[in-house]
């Protein structure tokens, strides 16, 4: 018996983040390759491939992201933190150019002890 093909596709979603603040909650900076957090009521498994075009503040480009997700923050957690996963960034060129193009957009911020969505 076989598994649809769906299966092993991995979902798509678009993440256009339009402030500083908002790339600051969702910013994983832990991750070595970087990550983001996406606020979603969609079901996922640790280790789940997940594809995120992401938009940054103030930036027209899309920015493909074929990522992992990293931890899940299920409905109703406590702190009431938002729904959704954290994705890790693959290992690649393209996306240790985007952690260094997101990272010099929070430049001091990410010093900061401010709230996050993220760990």
């Amino acid at each position: 018996m076989s598994t649809p093909p769906s299966s092993h596709r991995p979902s798509v979603v678009q993440l256009a983040i339009k402030e500083k603040a908002a790339l600051y909650a969702a910013y994983i900076p832990l991750f070595s390759e970087g990550g983001m957090f996406i606020p979603t009521t969609r079901e996922y498994r640790l280790g789940d491939d997940i594809y995120v075009l992401l938009s940054l503040p103030e930036n027209p480009v899309r920015y493909p992201i074929a990522g992992k997700v990293a931890w899940v923050t299920p409905a109703r957690a406590s702190g009431n933190r938002t729904q959704g996963v954290g994705i890790q960034f693959p290992a690649d060129d393209k996306s240790r150019e985007l952690k260094v193009r997101i990272e010099q957009m929070l430049g001091a911020h990410l010093a900061s002890d401010r709230a996050t969505q993220t760990i």
